[in-house]
């Protein structure tokens, strides 16, 4: 089978590796020339576990291919994904303009029956938008060739992404015809045949399914952050209260940890877009926007945590950041916690120095190299520093030298934004430490 991938950011090159690898011929498509000669030789531009490795084995095999040309990818492919960006606009309404340019240029090369499905998260009603171009476009060339038009969205989590694609809890599709389900279930019968549940639905349902999933992930991370903030004020433990909420089978134990709020390329435009779409159709989505709202104010905890101890007085400060990625195994920093914090302290005037096993050179692109200092030892970063902040939670952070750390900190002050310390350890060794909603 041969199917065409348009666009080799994330969603795109997770999905071409992974159909690739259970056989699949894939041809992948970029605008970006240097991309593609990069990916060509095995050099992938994002970080993510296994998938350097993945592409560079099935490019061996000559499964999975690279071009910038969208009518040579298009020309033998029964499935044609689209996988571009769909980034926010300024009122929150995720912009289609990369999705529609791929539709016209479909319109304009397409010669034989193939199913158009978009990967890229998308609002309701663009699979019809998408439609309503390819046919334009044919009609413009006085072409009556058959295409069916389908949804798929991606449920990928940044730093397990090939994992995800190749072991999926589901496989969420909307078609409008049973050329288009036949098609599609072919491609993912590698899947079904581990147990995997594919469920059919209408386009309508599938694009909505995808913001629905995460607007609810996105407000039990809220819901928690709101929880945790009261237990500091009534002196309760989240952590404790997580346990007992999780342990009831209706609610469960996933998304249920406190911390300092959530980032990312998902959640917050997701969030964002799902309110718009509400707004555009006279409702309002009153839980999302709180939960966006208790996100937003999560964010800067850290920074309200580390005025409080010194009073205010934070100007010429030093402090150290571990931990710059919105959440481990990732060198994503699109809406990252971290930044937020960032912008405050630098705004306060303290001194920064950084390290993040991944992504120092995502930073730097956001801040430049003079801003904050930049480490290649975490420990480095403590050399004289007020205080700690600990941002995202990465393995290496989790068991701590603390002899080490008090002989290079001049305050021993730990924030620890995602709750993975032990406080009595913390507190016995003579550290002023603090967490989320404990």
């Amino acid at each position: 089978m041969n199917i065409s991938v348009i666009g080799s950011g994330y969603v795109g090159l997770v999905t071409g590796a992974c159909f690739a690898e259970t056989g699949v011929t894939v041809s992948c498509v970029d605008v970006n020339e240097k991309k593609i000669k990069n990916l060509k030789k095995g050099i992938i531009p994002i970080w993510e576990p296994g998938l350097e490795d993945l592409v560079k084995r099935n490019i061996a095999k000559k499964r999975l291919s690279f071009t910038s040309s969208l009518k040579d990818s298009i020309q033998n492919a029964e499935v044609i994904f689209i996988a571009v960006g769909t980034p926010p606009e300024e009122d929150g309404s995720a912009d289609l303009k990369y999705v529609l340019s791929v539709a016209k240029e479909i319109g304009l090369h397409l010669n034989h029956y193939a199913v158009v499905v978009t990967k890229s998260t998308v609002p309701v009603g663009t699979s019809q938008k998408v439609k309503r171009s390819i046919q334009n476009e044919l009609i413009k060339r006085n072409l009556d060739i058959p295409f069916d038009v389908a949804s798929n969205p991606e449920f990928l989590k940044e730093g397990s992404a090939i994992d995800d694609f190749l072991k999926p809890d589901r496989i969420i599709v909307g078609t409008e015809s049973d050329k288009a389900q036949k098609t599609l279930e072919r491609l993912y019968k590698p899947f079904l045949l581990n147990g995997h549940p594919i469920i059919f639905m209408d386009i309508t349902s599938s694009e909505l399914t995808k913001y629905a999933a995460n607007a609810m992930l996105a407000t039990r991370i809220s819901f928690m952050n709101d929880m945790a903030n009261l237990c500091e004020l009534v002196g309760a433990d989240i952590n404790m209260i997580r346990k007992g909420i999780g342990s009831d089978p209706r609610i469960g134990n996933k998304f249920i940890y406190p911390g300092a709020g959530y980032g990312g390329s998902c959640f917050p435009k997701d969030v964002k877009a799902v309110i718009k779409t509400a707004e555009n159709n006279g409702y309002s989505l009153e839980v999302l926007k709180a939960v966006e709202r208790v996100n937003n104010r999560q964010k800067i905890i850290v920074f309200q945590k580390l005025a409080r101890h010194f009073e205010g007085q934070l100007k010429g400060k030093k402090v150290a950041v571990w931990g710059l990625s919105f959440k481990p195994n990732t060198d994503d920093m699109r809406e990252a916690p971290s930044l937020a914090v960032i912008d405050k302290l630098l705004e306060a005037e303290v001194q920064i120095t950084a390290y993040d096993p991944v992504a120092m050179p995502e930073a730097k692109k956001h801040y430049g190299d003079n801003v904050i200092c930049y480490v290649d030892n975490p420990y480095d970063a403590l050399d004289n520093t007020n205080a700690l902040l600990l941002m995202t939670e990465w393995n290496e952070f989790r068991i701590l030298n603390v002899e080490e750390i008090k002989k290079r900190m001049k305050d021993h002050v730990i924030i620890d934004g995602r709750n993975i310390y032990d406080t009595s350890e913390l507190s016995n060794n003579g550290f002023s430490y603090y967490a989320i909603g404990k």
